[in-house]
C-alpha cells in the first residue's frame, strides 16, 4: 500500500501552525509539562462558535482546517482520527461535577464533550462532510491505526482523499497521576537537553496533527508513504530486525536506500536503547534526528514524528534542533520513522520523496 501526504496541519508545543515555516522559532521549556502554543483561533473559527468549544476541540478543528487549506481540498472523502486519552479536561470536569454535586443536578455538556470521537464529529459538522468518520482509541497505536485505515481506503479505491489525524491533550491532574506511575522525570529539565539526562521517565506533551492522505501526488505533496508496520509488547533485537526487513522488502528497498532515521527518543534511559538497536540494524552511520524534545511524550506523538519527516522531505532541510549529533545531509530521499510508546506499542513508517 502506498499513499501521498498532500497537506499537513500541526498545533504543538512549538510554533508549528504556520505551514510556510518549519521549526524556525523554537520554544524552550524548563519544566516537564509541555502544552501547545495556540494560534489565534478566531482567525479560523467564528468567535460565537469558539466560546463553546473546549481546548482540545479548538486544537483539533483548527489543525484540520489548516491541513485542508494546505492541501487545497475543501471536503475529504473520509475523516479518521486517533487519540490515546481523548478529551481529558472535559472528562475531569464531568467527574469533578459528579463528586461535588453528589451525582445530582448535573449538566450534560462536559459529558457530551468528553467522548473520544468529539473532535472528528466537530470537524465533520464544520466542513459539512457526511462521509465515513471514525475514531481509533488504541493507546500507542491510535494514530497508526487511523493512518492504516486511511491507506486501506485509498488502496481499495473507496476514497481518494482522506483527512487523518491525531489529537491528545494533557492536564495538570493527568500529569500528576501519570507522574506517580513514573512516566515523567523527577527533576525539572530543559526540553532541549532531553537526551543529556540519562534517567528514567520522559517529559509530558500534547499536540494535534492532521494530514491529507491521497491516492495521487499533487503540487502540494510532502512525501510518499511506502508502508507501515505495527507490533506490540517488549521486543527483542531479532524481532525488531525482522519487522524492519519486512517493511523494507514490501517497499522494494534495502537498508542502503535509507538516508535518514527519525527516532522517537524520549530521554527515558530504560527504553531509548531500542532506538539504538534499530540504528545498529539499519546502519550506525545513517544520520538520525529526533522530535520528542519539541512535543513531549504522549500516546500519539508519532504523528508529530511523521509531520517532522514529511517536512524534511518536502523542504530538503533538516533543522539543527532535530539532529542527533553532527552531520550534513542536504536532500534525503528515503526516511524510516521508528517510535514506540513505553516499549508497549511499536511502529515503523517508511517515507520517500
Amino acid at each position: 500500500m502506498q499513499a501521498y501526504i498532500n497537506g499537513t496541519g500541526c498545533i504543538s508545543p512549538q510554533e508549528t501552525f504556520d505551514t510556510n515555516s518549519f521549526l524556525e522559532n523554537i520554544t524552550e521549556y524548563n519544566e516537564n509539562f509541555l502544552q501547545v502554543v495556540p494560534p489565534v483561533y478566531k482567525e479560523f473559527i467564528k468567535p460565537i462558535e469558539l466560546r463553546r468549544m473546549s481546548r482540545i476541540i479548538r486544537m483539533g478543528l483548527t489543525s484540520a482546517l489548516i491541513c485542508l487549506k494546505d492541501s487545497e481540498i475543501e471536503s475529504p472523502d473520509s475523516i479518521i482520527t486517533g487519540t490515546g486519552m481523548g478529551c481529558v479536561e472535559d472528562t475531569e470536569k464531568f467527574l469533578t461535577a459528579v463528586l461535588e454535586n453528589k451525582e445530582q443536578l448535573l449538566t450534560p455538556t462536559s459529558f457530551i464533550r468528553s467522548t473520544h470521537n468529539t473532535v472528528g464529529a466537530q470537524i465533520a459538522v464544520t466542513i459539512r462532510c457526511h462521509n465515513y468518520n471514525y475514531t481509533y482509541v488504541h493507546r500507542g497505536f491510535s494514530f497508526e491505526s487511523a493512518l492504516l485505515d486511511a491507506m486501506m481506503l485509498i488502496d481499495e479505491k473507496e476514497a481518494a482523499n482522506v483527512l487523518v489525524g491525531a489529537i491528545d491533550e494533557t492536564s495538570e491532574n493527568n500529569f500528576i497521576i501519570l507522574g506517580r506511575l513514573n512516566y515523567w522525570k523527577k527533576d525539572l529539565i530543559n526540553n532541549l537537553d532531553l537526551l543529556k539526562h540519562n534517567t528514567s521517565g520522559s517529559i509530558s506533551g500534547e499536540a494535534s496533527v492532521f494530514f491529507t492522505i491521497s491516492e495521487k501526488p499533487s503540487p502540494t505533496t510532502y512525501a510518499k508513504i511506502n508502508g507501515i508496520k505495527m507490533f506490540s509488547d517488549p521486543v527483542s533485537k531479532e524481532m525488531l530486525e525482522s519487522q524492519i526487513q519486512s517493511l523494507m522488502q514490501d517497499a522494494g528497498l534495502s537498508y542502503k536506500d535509507i538516508d535518514l532515521l527519525v527516532m522517537g527518543y524520549s530521554g527515558d534511559s530504560e527504553t531509548d536503547s531500542l532506538y539504538k538497536q534499530a540504528a545498529s540494524i539499519v546502519g550506525e552511520n545513517i544520520p538520525q534526528v529526533y522530535f520528542k524534545h519539541l512535543c513531549g511524550e504522549f500516546h500519539t506523538s508519532s504523528a508529530f514524528g511523521l509531520w517532522t519527516a514529511a517536512n524534511i522531505l518536502k523542504r530538503n532541510h533538516i533543522p539543527e534542533v532535530l539532529k542527533v549529533g553532527n552531520f550534513n545531509l542536504d536532500s534525503p530521499k528515503n526516511i524510516l520513522l521508528y517510535n514506540h510508546h513505553r516499549n508497549e506499542q511499536h511502529s515503523l513508517i517508511l517515507l520517500s520523496k
